[in-house]
């Protein structure tokens, strides 16, 4: 295990097969079940960076457990338990390296596209807002300005790359990768799912001005995989300094992005070196999203 102080980089279980290394999370085969680890690593622009950030995989994994049963009304989900003290015996040895940051999950088959679903104009779609007055292919109003709550939230597929960008993909395609019906089921669930979220959110002071969610199939039944509604997969603002007409302060890690947008880097490896003061305000934006969101 690659451990600096407190920060956990990367994970290794000699007896498990390793499935697959995300950006952030280590899969691990379990026979009927699989294990992911939200190690400390952040990825922006595609890139992961050296550092890690203090306690991000705990953080990551107890508002992804919140929002999974939050939500369950909705679509049932991948989690089997969190709870180490339930795992298999093959992996009481490292009980104290996956408590707080790991999941036991079903192994579903999971879809090859990325749901997104935006409420506000912001990032990547205010810019082409700006252009075209449309986000993603999704005609919009003119008139509307940066950071502004759309008329009703859209549903913004892409797809799902190993490694570098995924790639904004318009209804049509995105039902030639998957079919109609699964198409049409996914789009009702994650809007659905994003209300419901964005209803609750506000009611603790947060914004959720977009989010990202994948799904699967268990026994030939649709379920909602990966994470849920993180400060990676999501944009959170405070709802106390939202303004219309700007950029806004955010809970994610939007807060390292504008970090290194600011440096002379061309967004490819090698990532540069992160100041300690940026890795430790970046670490209070993660706890203070699962401070507010989940108390």
């Amino acid at each position: 295990m690659e451990k600096r102080d407190s920060i956990l980089l990367t994970t290794e279980f000699p007896e498990i097969k390793l499935l697959k290394k995300g950006k952030v999370r280590d899969v691990y085969d379990l026979g009927d079940n699989l294990l992911i680890v939200a190690t400390d690593r952040i990825s922006c622009f595609d890139v992961v960076l050296g550092c890690g950030i203090p306690e991000k995989g705990r953080v990551l994994t107890a508002i992804s457990l919140f929002w999974f049963e939050y939500l369950k009304n909705i679509v049932v989900n991948h989690l089997v338990t969190a709870d180490v003290d339930k795992y298999p015996e093959s992996l009481k040895p490292y009980k104290k390296i996956l408590a707080g940051r790991s999941m036991l999950v079903k192994k579903a088959k999971s879809l090859p596209i990325e749901c997104i679903v935006r409420g506000y104009l912001s990032g990547s779609g205010w810019k082409e807002y700006r252009d075209k007055a449309s986000v993603c292919g999704v005609a919009l109003p003119k008139g509307l300005k940066e950071s502004e709550k759309l008329p009703q939230p859209i549903f913004t597929p892409s797809t799902k790359a190993e490694s570098g960008h995924d790639l904004n993909i318009n209804d049509a395609e995105a039902k030639k990768l998957i079919g109609e019906d699964a198409f049409c089921e996914i789009k009702e669930k994650s809007l659905a799912l994003y209300v419901q979220a964005s209803r609750y959110a506000e009611t603790k002071g947060i914004i959720i001005a977009d989010t990202k969610f994948e799904f699967g199939y268990f026994q030939n039944k649709l379920i909602l995989i990966d994470e849920a509604l993180t400060p990676d997969s999501s944009r959170f603002w405070p709802k106390e300094s939202y303004r219309v007409g700007a950029s806004c302060p955010s809970f994610d890690k939007q807060f390292m992005r504008d970090y290194l947008e600011s440096l002379k880097w061309d967004k490819t490896p090698p990532a540069p070196e992160v100041s300690e003061e940026i890795i430790k305000k970046t670490s209070e934006k993660y706890l203070k999203a699962l401070k507010v969101l989940v108390g």
